[in-house]
């Protein structure tokens, strides 16, 4: 194997160009799973208002920050949906407005549904699911920690990733995050 003398340039390997992701052009095409819980959506939550749709392959539901608890207790509790295990919440700063998101599965009926809420970044207060699912225990205090959502109601938001007095919300667009060099 010869190697290149530092005389010789670098034999240079063609760049990659980076593209904007597309816009769907076509709405998302469920499975009949997805399907059959979709069309479900509206009667189970008809004491809510709700906007059904979907992303990639799972069905969402959008709602207001205040009926988060009604609309979690009654996915876990309708034998229906039997939503009874929470995957994931997670938290989305769009800038102009911070997206709650809580994934759900039932391990009965093997189906998936993401319940989605919006807050302003100045007012992010969204209510507590612990009650509903112990488990939101430790998703909310890292919501709150890396994007300063406070979850109304929760027994203890205690930071869970950050130190006692860290200032600001990492996971922000807008936290200041500082060069540095390495040497």
């Amino acid at each position: 194997m010869t190697t290149p003398s530092q005389d010789s340039p670098a034999e240079e390997r063609p760049r990659r160009e980076r593209r904007e992701p597309e816009a769907p052009t076509a709405p998302v095409a469920l499975g009949d799973r997805e399907q059959a819980l979709s069309d479900l959506l509206p009667d189970v939550f008809g004491d809510f208002e709700i906007e059904v749709g979907a992303v990639v392959d799972e069905v969402t539901v959008n709602v207001k920050p205040a009926d988060v608890p009604g609309v979690c207790r009654t996915a876990k509790e309708d034998p229906r949906l039997a939503m009874d295990y929470l995957r994931c919440l997670s938290v989305v700063d769009y800038v102009e407005r911070l997206e709650v998101n809580y994934h759900l599965f039932s391990l009965e009926k093997r189906h998936r549904l993401v319940i989605k809420t919006s807050v302003s970044p100045e007012e992010p207060y969204v209510p507590s699911i612990v009650s509903v699912w112990r488990g939101a225990d430790w998703f909310e205090r890292e919501g709150h920690d890396l994007f300063g959502v406070v979850f109304e109601g929760h027994p203890n938001l205690a930071p869970l990733l950050l130190y006692e007095g860290f200032e600001g919300h990492p996971g922000l667009k807008s936290f200041p995050f500082h060069d540095y060099e390495e040497w």
